[in-house]
């Protein structure tokens, strides 16, 4: 068991849109041995059969607006890649991934630096202590000094910083890279963007085959910078980066495969294997016997043709075996897993059997939502800090065919269940009020809701500016707040009680009003719910 856990690497990609993030998670996937092939974004057929981006929307449109998840080997290292949607109309989906993972990459642009989504990605890798990697990306193109760059990382993240490799040139004068931690150079081929290779090696900057492969001026910058970046910045040190207070910086340009394959090495060999994963009064240690984890993401309509919804579950303890009963914390079931599947993005195969750190898909019919916890024998357990925000932008949804309302009503709670809105039935009314993070939310809604369900639908202004969970002690208040207050009340697909507020002024008013309710902007998932507003 131990030997299998410290095989383990689960990690995530996080990048700011269009830095370049699924594109590295192809060459990843390439270099690990996963693919034969890596296409560009837009390609087609088989060159993109096992891309992370497998939804139509996403196709279209080249973004990622979901999460998945992608194993490979590598060294004899088990990586558990989760490719996450860069645009912030989806971050959502973006930090409930990351309480899965134990590392994280996070992939900047060599000519625009650090971006806004970046930084809030890395804030949320830095409130979980998540160790990170950073890979400098397009150094094919024009891009900033690398000194630049590093000390823009250290300044503006306030983390510190140490050099994995060195970029040898930029634009089109990009040579390759100079690996620092193993102290070799590796020159690429810009004809091999589809194809694997190991490049050339010289050991040390002192070995005359560098001057035979790279010209006088390039040589001797290069033994310049190394020896600059050497002097200024302090060694790797394994123990600091795993405590999430240092990152090693990677050069290099994806799409051209420079420096993907050392900073797979450098996951190899420095990136934490599974760490032990908070719950409820207690750390769960990866070595423990009994089977536990929690489900992070729930993806609906995977295979279109079966209407089926799989749970992302993280394994955080024990030796997953096929068939093993496992009970549901939320519930108190128990349920057989006989079924469950691991990850190629869109491509299964049946899990026999798994170990801390593998990310498994659990097909289920609803009965399994995010933050749920499941666990062998009986055990209250529950692991924590799964989050659900409050919708930023709130519209209503209507149907163009109102006879197919039942039909709108199941999609609805299939998107709630997997995280891609919130959902809300209001006390008083027939109309569905849907809430997400951005714009570009309700048009992939929309556009999901045409392709998986055959619904024409549109959303409009529900004249609501704000949704805050609400919770109270006090049964009595609880009742007069709900009598006076139904116009604005709705439930979540959990049946949680919702205050719908019309405008900040309403929403300030009504707080004032009843100091004995906590009026949430973030709640627990897997929080067991009373429904209160019958």
């Amino acid at each position: 068991m131990l030997d299998e856990i410290s095989r383990r690497r689960t990690f995530a990609i996080i990048a700011h849109p269009d830095a370049g993030k699924t594109t590295l998670t192809e060459k990843l996937l390439l270099f690990g041995g996963a693919i034969q092939m890596a296409g560009a974004v837009k390609a087609r057929g088989e060159q993109r059969r096992a891309r992370s981006d497998w939804m139509k929307v996403e196709r279209e449109r080249g973004i990622s607006v979901t999460a998945s998840v992608m194993t490979f080997e590598y060294e004899n290292r088990c990586f558990n890649l989760l490719d996450t949607p860069g645009h912030e109309d989806f971050s959502e989906d973006t930090y409930r991934t990351l309480t899965a993972v134990d590392s994280a990459v996070m992939v900047i642009d060599g000519a625009k630096g650090i971006e806004t989504q970046t930084r809030k990605l890395f804030e949320v890798c830095r409130l979980r202590d998540v160790p990170i990697i950073t890979f400098v990306n397009k150094m094919d193109r024009e891009a900033r000094d690398p000194f630049d760059l590093m000390s823009e990382i250290e300044d503006g993240l306030q983390i510190h910083v140490t050099p994995g490799s060195w970029p040898i040139g930029m634009g089109r004068d990009f040579l390759g890279c100079y690996d620092l931690i193993n102290d070799r150079l590796v020159l690429m081929d810009r004809t091999l963007g589809d194809v694997a290779s190991e490049g050339l090696e010289c050991k040390g900057l002192d070995d005359p085959r560098l001057d035979q492969l790279l010209p006088a001026h390039a040589a001797a910058k290069l033994r310049e910078d190394v020896e600059m970046a050497r002097g200024l910045m302090p060694p790797f040190d394994l123990e600091t980066y795993r405590a999430g207070h240092m990152t090693p910086v990677f050069f290099g340009s994806a799409i051209n495969n420079f420096g993907v394959q050392e900073l797979l090495h450098g996951l190899a060999a420095y990136a934490p294997p599974p760490r032990p994963q908070p719950a409820d009064g207690r750390l769960v240690d990866p070595t423990e016997e009994k089977v536990s984890g929690f489900v992070f993401k729930v993806q609906a309509n995977m295979d279109p043709n079966h209407r089926d919804r799989i749970a992302f579950f993280r394994l955080c303890s024990g030796h997953f075996r096929r068939g093993v009963k496992l009970k549901h914390s939320r519930s108190g079931k128990s349920l057989a897993v006989n079924n469950a599947v691991l990850f190629m993005a869109r491509d299964r195969e049946l899990a026999e059997d798994a170990w801390p750190g593998d990310i498994i898909g659990i097909p289920n019919h609803g009965s399994l939502r995010i933050g749920d916890t499941l666990v062998e024998g009986n055990e209250e357990l529950r692991y924590t800090g799964v989050p659900s925000f409050a919708p930023e932008m709130l519209q209503r949804v209507r149907l163009d065919d109102p006879m197919r309302v039942k039909h709108l009503r199941k999609a609805l709670e299939h998107f709630a269940e997997e995280g891609a809105s919130q959902v809300f039935k209001p006390l008083s009314g027939a109309d569905w009020v849907v809430g997400v993070v951005g714009q570009l939310q309700f048009e992939v809604l929309a556009a999901r809701i045409e392709a998986e369900y055959s619904l024409s639908a549109r959303f409009e202004g529900a004249g609501v500016d704000a949704a805050r969970w609400i919770e109270c002690d006090d049964p009595v208040v609880l009742k007069t707040f709900i009598d006076s207050n139904r116009s604005a009340l709705a439930e979540d697909h959990d049946g949680a009680l919702v205050f719908l507020a019309r405008n900040a002024w309403h929403l300030n008013r009504t707080q004032e009003d009843f100091p004995a309710l906590r009026f949430l902007k973030t709640r627990e998932q897997n929080r067991k719910v009373e429904t209160t507003a019958a």
